[in-house]
């Protein structure tokens, strides 16, 4: 459940720390008091879209921390696949809204992305505002309405991969069936593709290796004219002696004196050694020299191979690889069209055998909508006659048809207002109270179907008064011995059934607007429900009527009635 609620900076709530009971928790407050921005704060905490708008004026950014308990087995097993360790059921989740749009959610104080925060949301609470009403005037939302109390969820998913897969062969039997003009057409087109591509002889990574030698090619000249020079100085030629030559002399002009003086002899080591690493290096020069005779034929073929490899690698490319790859695809569409005559018929044979399969998984996904179909309205009728509507039937009208993601199913639910009407579509006779106190019983059938603890109503209220307002009170009530509820109400019958009821104020300090929420004493709470019911004029008269429907709401008169 949801224990605390930490808000800062969020519209016009400075600071705000509410704590909750297990129960049913009531915010009442003034109309623009701020009750809406309490709902804000919860959305926003459990992953929904939020803007920068919502960050008080003035302020850097906005903070929403809640802490919960109990959380469920469901829940905790997500959050450890996420690395997330749990002790004793507590969980903290943080949203963090900058002035400037940037966000950031938090689990447990690690930041975790707003995807993984509103996948935890929902496991955690089930909030229901006034827009939910569009859900039930709109007929196609209907089906899963009824999915999510049958739980036929892994049933539908079972059901939706084999569709999936139909839909995916018969795509894949489409494709090869191309008319015949068109097939042929293709088929001449990829024969001309890798003919172009094979009649080249591509080697691996030859484009390098032609750029490379090329490049050496087109320098030869320069190159051979410089090893040429450098082979003179160090050998010589017929017309001067090199620097062997002159090592020598230098040497035999010493090396005589070697046996007189030790150092002489250690000179001319030197200067041998010298002599015979210049002969090495001029023997490796003229080997290079040897390469660069240029064959002008071998330069021809290496500019023409490499505009054939440019060329080539401009219509498949860009790069040389990408070229074999295209070879190989055109390869392999090549042999599927070939051979697609064999290839259809084997997949027609794989798609009419799933689609047995889909079928079938179809009328018993359809079969078991239509049980609990039965148990639906029965449970939802019986609700609606608790909350003052005794007359109403509700009719889930299931018209098949051609197979879609769904099943076979085109579910709507249709209502009777009243005795001897036919039951019509929710969205032509619905008033906005009666469509509250369905989404009601909707809301509390389908809740006993999951494992989400707390429950949130935004002014379930609307358009009602009177007894039918009572009997949403006792039935949030009966909801809160099992769940926690939180609900915003401007209803005295709904306020005086709370367990915690909580007042959401605005007042001016200073030049600022700021709303405050307190947990309301016995006398605070008597004032509050007086004044809902009367306004601002609140009368010892009033007051006596306030505490006397406090007291037979926790005394369970309403209930026993």
């Amino acid at each position: 459940m949801l224990a605390e609620l930490y808000i800062e900076n969020l519209a016009v709530i400075e600071k705000a720390s509410i704590r909750f009971t297990k129960d049913l928790n009531v915010f009442t407050g003034e109309t623009g008091a701020g009750k809406s921005i309490l709902i804000n704060g919860i959305n926003a905490i459990l992953g929904q879209r939020i803007t920068k708008d919502i960050v008080r004026t003035g302020a850097d950014k906005a903070v929403i921390t809640a802490a919960f308990t109990d959380v469920s087995d469901e829940c905790v097993q997500m959050l450890e696949q996420g690395g997330f360790g749990i002790d004793d059921g507590q969980l903290f989740l943080e949203r963090e809204v900058r002035s400037d749009g940037g966000s950031v959610a938090r689990i447990n104080n690690r930041p975790v992305n707003i995807s993984l925060l509103r996948q935890i949301g929902e496991m955690l609470v089930n909030i229901h505002g006034q827009h939910d009403n569009q859900i039930l005037l709109s007929a196609d939302k209907h089906i899963k309405i009824l999915d999510s109390y049958a739980e036929a969820q892994e049933m539908l998913e079972d059901y939706q991969q084999s569709f999936h897969k139909l839909q995916k062969l018969a795509k894949q039997i489409n494709q090869l069936k191309m008319n015949d003009k068109q097939k042929q057409f293709r088929i001449s087109e990829l024969y001309d593709i890798c003919n172009e591509i094979e009649n080249l002889d591509l080697k691996q990574d030859e484009d390098k290796l032609i750029e490379n030698e090329l490049a050496l090619s087109k320098n030869a000249v320069a190159l051979s004219e410089a090893i040429y020079a450098s082979n003179t100085i160090i050998a010589g030629n017929d017309d001067t002696s090199g620097v062997i030559e002159n090592i020598s002399l230098a040497n035999d002009s010493i090396e005589e004196y070697s046996d007189i003086m030790p150092e002489i002899s250690a000179l001319s080591e030197r200067l041998s050694s010298a002599k015979i690493e210049l002969q090495d290096i001029s023997q490796e020069l003229d080997s290079i020299l040897d390469k660069l005779n240029v064959d002008p034929k071998r330069y021809d073929w290496l500019n023409q191979r490499s505009d054939d490899i440019r060329r080539i690698c401009k219509k498949y490319g860009p790069e040389l690889a990408d070229v074999f790859r295209t070879l190989e695809d055109s390869r392999k569409e090549l042999d599927s069209l070939e051979n697609s005559e064999q290839d259809i018929q084997r997949l027609e044979n794989e798609k009419k055998e799933l689609l047995t399969d889909v079928s079938r998984k179809a009328m018993e996904l359809s079969k078991f909508r239509k049980d609990a179909a039965e148990r639906f309205v029965e449970q939802v009728t019986s609700e609606l006659e608790f909350l003052n509507m005794p007359n109403v039937r509700i009719v889930v009208d299931n018209k098949p048809g051609k197979l879609t993601v769904n099943g076979l199913d085109n579910i709507e639910f249709l209502i009777s207002a009243n005795i001897g009407e036919e039951p019509r579509p929710l969205a032509k006779i619905a008033s906005g109270g009666e469509l509250s106190r369905i989404m009601l019983a909707l809301k509390n059938v389908i809740a006993e179907k999951d494992s989400i603890n707390t429950l949130v109503f935004d002014e379930i209220d609307t358009g009602v008064s009177g007894r039918a307002a009572q009997k949403i009170g006792m039935k949030l009530k009966q909801i809160a011995k099992f769940r926690q509820v939180l609900c915003v109400t401007h209803l005295a019958q709904i306020a005086v059934m709370a367990d915690n009821h909580m007042l959401i104020e605005k007042s001016i300090i200073g030049e600022r607007t700021v709303t405050t929420v307190k947990t309301l004493d016995e006398d605070q709470r008597r004032y509050e429900v007086a004044r809902i019911m009367g306004g601002d004029n609140i009368t010892p008269l009033l007051l006596e009527n306030a505490g006397q429907l406090i007291d037979d709401a926790r005394k369970g008169v309403f209930m026993n009635n």
